[in-house]
């Protein structure tokens, strides 16, 4: 199962498995990571899953739809990293992934 790293603002690193098809999401709320609420559960219509993608994984994701940019224009403290956790699948690809979680939620 590809491994996912979740780091909090107090710079806690939190290493994860998660399930081929699951989103990232999903696996830090399986996983009891904090700072992931994801109020509307998966469906792209809160930013409340926002996470900063380590720059290094970025540019290997698949690109974000138009939903997410949109959606994305509501979250607070904005990155040219940022990335709805919701709309990122887990896959072989991505194991490794490195996100952290912002300051604050909605």
């Amino acid at each position: 199962m590809p491994k996912i790293t979740f780091i909090d603002q107090d710079g806690t690193e939190r290493t994860v498995e998660g399930d081929l098809g699951a989103t990232v999401m999903e696996t830090a709320i399986n996983n009891d990571v904090p700072g992931i609420l994801a109020t509307c559960g998966g469906s792209c219509s809160c930013a409340t899953c926002h996470v900063y993608v380590d720059e290094e994984w970025f540019d290997r994701l698949p690109p974000q739809s138009l939903e997410e940019l949109d959606m994305l224009d509501t979250a607070h403290d904005l990155e040219p990293n940022s990335r709805l956790s919701c709309q990122i699948r887990v896959t072989e690809e991505i194991d490794g992934l490195i996100v952290k979680t912002p300051p604050r939620q909605i």
